[in-house]
């Protein structure tokens, strides 16, 4: 259950739903109401309406399933609602079900919310206002149990990697609760959060495509409802990135690499930052590469894409740093992962042997390089870039 303090006015919610006639079937054996303008062709021909229109509290009933499960979610007790029907909505229409916060009454544990109502072709077919209020809960207490609860949330993007999964095991040492995220490998995803549990931490799986903004922001509602308000975010999410001569590279390797790099980023931050805003404290980090430092031929695409990120992470760190809201990256130079199984054996040794430090990096390595920068011991960091290389780029 969210805390009260994590809601913010202009947060939103929303939800696609496309009418039935098996939905108004349902809604007339469960209300009674069996208006024939509702449920009978030929009568509704005789009206202006000319075809049957659908109830509409069935169109306000998905209000409620926003209500109960998105914002507040747990504990809503919706108890006021002016509503207004527009335009009809018919059977196969496409409404979209929206929900915003235009007030909070810190006293009262309640807010107000604008509802609409639009169909496919954008046009408010409903409208009006909610107020509703966030029950407290009294939390169980175990009097025996001495130990202090982790109190912030991390959320890994691409968890189910290998340098994702060793930061969910770092973070969870550290007593950090862990939101396991993964895009398709959902039995890796799992046993990273098992991993994470044993530490004594809570851990929950959650699959997203951070490429499609109203994914994310799913994201963000079901890690609020079942985890509480995200308090880290660590993108480590990739991809592969063979070399490409550029005679004979095509645009979408580069915009391939920028939906990984820097969308993917993008909407993370959009769905993430409000909350963190809110209560002035936050922390973003995402992987870089030495690449951009020192690039490589044949990898112009995802040099471009990580410089972008770079950008993006540096000016955040500048708007955002007057709330306590951190950006930072971490640089790894070759480090020993899945990723590089088809990288032939002498590349490796040779890689190594370029390192001051003559080996290559671990995961253990990075993670550790992720929770220094999670933590409070980094606290007046940001807008920085962590490398963790052996010493092969030193700036």
């Amino acid at each position: 259950m969210r805390n009260f303090e994590s809601f913010y006015i202009g947060e939103s919610a929303s939800l696609t739903h496309e009418v039935r006639k098996s939905d108004v079937e349902k809604f007339v054996e469960l209300s009674g109401d069996d208006n024939k303008l509702h449920v009978n062709a030929d009568f509704a021909k005789l009206t202006s309406f000319n075809k049957p229109v659908v109830h509409g509290m069935l169109g306000v009933s998905f209000i409620s399933t926003l209500i109960g499960t998105k914002i507040p979610g747990d504990g809503a007790l919706w108890y006021k609602q002016s509503v207004e029907f527009l335009l009809p909505v018919r059977i196969g229409d496409v409404i979209e079900v929206k929900l915003e916060i235009t007030g909070i009454n810190k006293k009262n544990r309640s807010l107000e919310l604008k509802t609409e109502i639009r169909n496919q072709h954008k046009q408010i077919v409903t409208t009006g206002t909610s107020e509703v209020k966030v029950i407290e809960v009294k939390e169980e207490t175990n009097e025996t149990d001495t130990s202090v609860k982790p109190k912030q949330l991390a959320l890994v993007i691409g968890a189910s990697g290998g340098i994702g999964a060793g930061v969910c095991a770092a973070l969870a040492k550290k007593g950090f609760n862990i939101a396991v995220h993964y895009f398709s490998n959902k039995e890796e995803a799992l046993k990273v959060k098992n991993a994470a549990e044993e530490q004594g931490v809570v851990a929950a799986v959650f699959q997203c495509d951070p490429s499609d903004a109203s994914k994310v922001n799913e994201l963000k509602n079901s890690i609020e409802r079942s985890l509480g308000t995200v308090t880290h975010v660590i993108n480590c999410s990739t991809t592969a990135t063979p070399n490409v001569k550029f005679d004979v590279i095509e645009w979408e390797k580069f915009s391939e690499h920028f939906n990984v790099n820097v969308k993917a980023s993008f909407n993370l931050i959009k769905a993430f930052l409000p909350a963190m805003s809110e209560i002035r404290s936050g922390n973003f980090i995402f992987m870089t590469s030495q690449y951009t430092d020192s690039p490589k031929p044949e990898l112009s695409y995802y040099v471009m894409a990580k410089s972008a990120l770079e950008g993006l992470v540096r000016s955040l760190a500048i708007e955002y740093g007057p709330k306590t809201i951190r950006f930072n990256l971490v640089s790894p130079g070759m480090t020993n992962t899945a990723l590089l199984s088809d990288v032939p054996e002498k590349t490796k040794l040779l890689s190594a042997m370029n390192t001051p430090l003559r080996r290559m990096g671990s995961v253990a390595d990075v993670a550790n390089a992720v929770c220094f920068l999670a933590s409070e011991d980094s606290a007046y960091i940001t807008g920085e870039t962590l490398r963790v290389n052996g010493g092969q780029v030193m700036l």
